[in-house]
């Protein structure tokens, strides 16, 4: 599902890149390498982005199990 979502924001840069082209509208930093460079640096930052939410909540999540656990542990004393 990411890849797709990559592969399809690099086509529509790429269009957009023909679209200026034919207009006559052309920037030397915006071409096909830069536009695929983009890319993988948008999908490895998205990859991050998740995997840092991931760890973020399992660590959040057993905070709490603890502290929950040891409560239960003295309301039962």
């Amino acid at each position: 599902m990411k890849k797709d979502v990559f592969t399809l924001l690099g086509g529509f840069l790429t269009a957009l890149l023909f679209f200026f082209g034919t207009v006559g509208i052309s920037f030397e930093w915006f071409t096909t390498e830069s536009i695929n460079a983009f890319v993988i640096v948008l999908s490895a930052f998205a990859a991050l982005a998740v995997n840092v939410y991931a760890v973020w909540k399992n660590t959040h999540l057993m905070q709490k199990w603890k502290t929950r656990k040891i409560m239960k542990k003295t309301k039962k004393k």
